[in-house]
């Protein structure tokens, strides 16, 4: 046994752990320790960087567990072992508060000399703000914000819209040692140049017309703590100057008073834009830029870390459900999630659960209920894939829900006859604007259940409906809207 191995916590509710599964943990560097109920895993959590466990036919023993792990200073992580065919457990294990999900043959090396991070505090509400780094992209990112929380540097934070810059503020902010005092944001491309300066700096009562009474500024509200300048690219090139003397004096002055304010604040700011290409168009200052950026931690888009999607996509149903049990996403809609390269990033993928759970009347979210948002066409959700160029539509590879080399994986795959030139179908016309809409969310959901399909009787299936009753609505919509229809239901066998 090494003298750097490290004892886990093992509940294994369904086998007993193998002589060659031992081996394996103790190569990895890991000694498991393990027990025989909840009481147990509990009275050594304490004592452990991780509790791993397997659960049967549901995830309770993971919510107990997390449940009671909030009452401990320093919880371990939580790792679910789930069998591979076992997709929905997973999602729902990853639901009830689990920090990881391993597929329960994997005992490889690689595998379990990852060090797992609780990327959340605990909670024992399932709907409060949940943080998402369950991709290896996300978790090496997140080690590196939770590095420079430590700090009191300034952070600029980069990265596409919707991809979740004030989340990683936030992370930077609970992360520190200032996570007691206030964190206080503002969005500085949503205000006009003539209100920002109050909103910044504050002001005293008659300072200018409509000052009817003093106002403390967001630099004083957020003393102490963390201020979030969002798109700070949009800021008013003028306004550009004082805040760059407040972060270099550390003090300020009200609008219409003759004293200054000291100061204790840590800065993070976010960007979609490039400030380098703004400093050259003479946007954006220079001297500011370097302030703002001593730390810069760029965000990947979506499609770079598949391994948060499912996750994600799980938190947001939780989070926007009004029923006491969230629905579930079947495989098939996980697998189209994974399949979509997400333009609108986060974001979107939030629309797109907000919508499933509208459409949704039953416990699973199928593919039939995901309406897309396809930024890259013209019309309403551009279908599965959204791309009208036939080289965007290609098989999706095998991943990880819950991280690449640590998770529950399957096969995504394209529609019927991806290889082929494909077309982008026209919505169907309409003056009605209900029934339009009723008519086109109609649409996308036999597109997407064909596409997922590998025979329309699948298809039929998958929507619920007779094959006949399905071939009358291709009728139906085949009519006005052309030979796209038509185009993209070539190769799904009858």
């Amino acid at each position: 046994m090494s003298e750097q191995s490290a004892s886990i916590v093992w509940y294994d509710l369904v086998e007993k752990l193998g002589e060659i599964e031992r081996e394996c943990l103790i190569e990895a560097g890991l000694r498991p320790l393990p027990v025989r109920n909840i009481t147990e895993a509990v009275t050594l959590a304490p004592s452990v960087d991780r509790v791993v466990v397997r659960p049967v036919d549901d995830t309770a023993v993971i919510a107990e567990l997390r449940k009671r792990f909030a009452q401990l200073g320093n919880r371990p992580a939580l790792i679910a072992r789930i069998d591979r065919d076992r997709f929905e457990l997973a999602v729902q294990a990853m639901r009830d508060g689990a920090d990881n999900v391993i597929a329960a043959d994997d005992f490889s090396v690689a595998t379990w000399k990852q060090r797992p991070r609780v990327a959340a505090a605990p909670s024992t509400d399932s709907r409060e703000k949940t943080f998402v780094f369950t991709d290896p992209n996300s978790q090496t990112l997140l080690a590196l914000a939770q590095r420079v929380a430590r700090s009191d540097i300034s952070v600029l934070v980069s990265g596409p819209t919707g991809v979740g810059k004030e989340v990683m503020a936030r992370v930077l902010h609970e992360s520190s040692p200032r996570s007691k005092a206030p964190f206080v944001a503002l969005n500085c491309a949503t205000l006009p140049e003539s209100l920002i300066e109050s909103i910044l700096f504050g002001h005293e009562k008659g300072s200018f017309t409509g000052a009817a009474q003093s106002r403390t500024g967001l630099f004083e509200q957020a003393n102490g703590g963390t201020l979030f300048l969002d798109e700070i690219g949009e800021m008013p090139y003028p306004l550009q100057s004082k805040l760059l003397r407040v972060l270099q004096e550390r003090e300020l002055t009200r609008l219409g008073s003759n004293h200054t304010v000291k100061l204790d604040f840590r800065l993070v700011a976010a960007t979609n834009r490039d400030l380098r290409a703004g400093i050259a168009a003479r946007e954006f200052r220079e001297d500011l830029y370097f302030r703002v950026s001593a730390f810069r931690l760029a965000i990947p888009a979506l499609s770079d870390r598949p391994g948060d999607i499912l996750p994600l996509a799980a938190l947001f149903l939780v989070k926007h459900s009004h029923s006491a049990q969230p629905p579930l996403l079947s495989r098939p809609a996980g697998e189209a999630l994974l399949a979509y390269r997400w333009p609108g990033n986060v974001r979107e993928l939030a629309n797109v659960m907000q919508r499933a759970l509208v459409l949704c009347t039953g416990g699973i979210v199928e593919i039939e209920h995901l309406v897309f948002d396809d930024l890259a066409t013209n019309g309403f959700a551009g279908g599965l894939y959204g791309a009208e160029d036939p080289a965007m539509v290609q098989p999706a590879p095998v991943y990880a829900p819950m991280g690449r080399s640590s998770g529950v994986s399957f096969q995504s795959h394209p529609g019927p006859g991806a290889s082929g030139p494909t077309h982008q179908a026209p919505l169907p016309a309409s003056d009605e604007g209900l029934h339009s809409s009723v008519r086109a969310t109609e649409y996308q959901a036999i597109m997407n259940a064909i596409r997922g399909s590998t025979s329309r009787n699948e298809a039929a299936a998958r929507l619920g409906i007779s094959p006949r009753t399905l071939r009358y609505k291709l009728a139906r919509l085949r009519d006005p809207m052309g030979s796209g229809l038509v185009a993209l239901g070539e190769g799904v066998a009858g």
